[in-house]
């Protein structure tokens, strides 16, 4: 009995094992993705406020922050909803990832 329960530890200890190193890097991937987008939001936000300083009003959109303050975004992992409500205030800004 104390054989066959040896024989039987080592597999269940290597899946064990195994099923945390999967959750590590599982978490460090969603590390990851989380920081990729908070990365992108800032450069959003930045290149609005370096629109703000040279022109004097914020980006009337998206694609005027892309064209002209090479703003780049990943439209494959990101959705970007850029509200303006006014040319003298800063814009909303949010970044969602797009589920696969």
């Amino acid at each position: 009995m104390g054989r066959l329960l040896r024989l039987l530890a080592l597999p269940v200890a290597g899946a064990l094992l195994l099923m945390g190193f999967a959750s590590a890097v599982n978490g460090l991937d969603r590390d990851s993705r989380e920081e990729s987008k908070r990365q992108l939001e800032e450069a959003l936000r930045r290149g609005c406020v370096a629109c703000y300083a040279a022109e004097g009003i914020y980006p009337p959109d998206l694609d005027y922050l892309k064209e002209h303050y090479g703003i780049q975004v990943d439209e494959e992992t990101y959705v970007v909803y850029y509200d303006i409500f006014a040319e003298n205030l800063m814009p909303d800004i949010t970044v969602l990832e797009v589920e696969p």
